[in-house]
């Protein structure tokens, strides 16, 4: 290999690392919102939330040790754009209600332009407001 060829080479391998760290920069913004109220704890971590893709996923955690965790997460989730527009789950891939520990994936339709911001709501039974769990997507600038 030629000396302006290895410069060439690494120049690309530098852009690459720099490529890699910004998404990644960009993905550590989208990390896990936890609640805990009520003898119940729940984790939320986006997945997939992307303009491009076709549904939206979360990953949802909820665990407990003093009830059973019977929570519908297709009639009781709702995601919430920035102008307040409210979107149900179209699919909950998971386990299934019951028990003291609970987890999967929660997908909804994907958002067609990006949204500065959304919010996860999951209304649990016999409490009086949603936990929110919420996200800011882009930077103003």
């Amino acid at each position: 290999m030629q000396p302006w060829q290895a410069i060439g080479f690494l120049r690309g391998l530098l852009f690459l690392a720099a490529a890699t760290l910004a998404a990644g920069a960009a993905a550590a913004d989208l990390g896990a919102r936890s609640s805990s109220a009520g003898g119940v704890s729940v984790s939320v971590t986006p997945k997939v939330v992307s303009p491009n893709a076709a549904a939206w996923e979360f990953s949802v955690a909820l665990n407990t040790h003093t009830q059973d965790l019977s929570d519908d997460l297709m009639k009781n989730a709702v995601l919430v754009d920035a102008q307040g527009g409210r979107h149900s789950p179209i699919a909950w891939e998971g386990a299934p209600p019951g028990g003291h520990h609970r987890s999967g994936i929660l997908r909804f339709k994907g958002l067609c332009a990006q949204a500065e911001a959304i919010e996860l709501q999951i209304q649990r039974t016999g409490e009086a407001a949603p936990r929110s769990f919420r996200w800011k997507l882009k930077h103003g600038g």
